[in-house]
């Protein structure tokens, strides 16, 4: 089965409660569509969005098993192989082994970590808005190792290597992303 958008967020609400991985799952799902329909794959912006609402599923009760165990309640709810996959590619060279290949993988690798940077610099700001947050702005807070250690800086630059893209660029389609979102305040 490959489930919609809101099939998807049930099942993550299935093994989530805390509002920050919904959260999380929310703004990924929404960057994920926003990026489908960026790069041309507009028809499956929806499919886009539920591997981004399912990509972090098991995080919350199973983070040592992360990208693992998603895999094995994902293929018990009955989803398609191709986004069991696309969820734990995400964790390549960290927990899984599996590489991201389509271009939609790579995408999740690569904003996954950058999301959280995006939004914790945003906090804090006056705004405490994505709206006026610039790239220059997000470039200090990720040279800043300390300022939201959690984000792995070297996955992020290895997300927008496997793009073919700078990380100006990565930063700035990520940024218009966050504000089409719905879910990022």
């Amino acid at each position: 089965m490959i489930p919609t958008p809101e099939q998807a967020y049930e099942v993550l609400k299935q093994y989530n409660e805390g509002e920050f991985h919904l959260k999380h799952g929310r703004i990924v799902g929404d960057v994920l569509r926003w990026y489908a329909v960026e790069l041309g794959y507009g028809v499956d912006a929806d499919y886009w969005q539920a591997v981004g609402f399912l990509h972090d599923l098991d995080f919350e009760q199973w983070p040592d098993q992360h990208c693992i165990k998603s895999q094995e309640l994902m293929r018990a709810h009955g989803i398609d192989e191709s986004i069991v996959r696309a969820t734990a590619s995400h964790g390549y060279g960290i927990v899984v082994d599996i590489k991201p290949e389509h271009e939609m993988e790579k995408v999740l690798f690569a904003v996954d970590e950058l999301t959280g940077l995006i939004g914790a610099a945003a906090v804090m700001r006056p705004s405490k808005s994505v709206d006026d947050l610039e790239v220059k702005s997000v470039k200090k807070k990720f040279k800043d190792k300390k300022f939201a250690a959690g984000c792995s800086r070297d996955v992020i630059l290895q997300g927008a290597e496997m793009l073919g893209w700078d990380l100006d660029t990565l930063i700035e389609k990520t940024i218009l992303a966050m504000r089409a979102s719905a879910n990022v305040e």
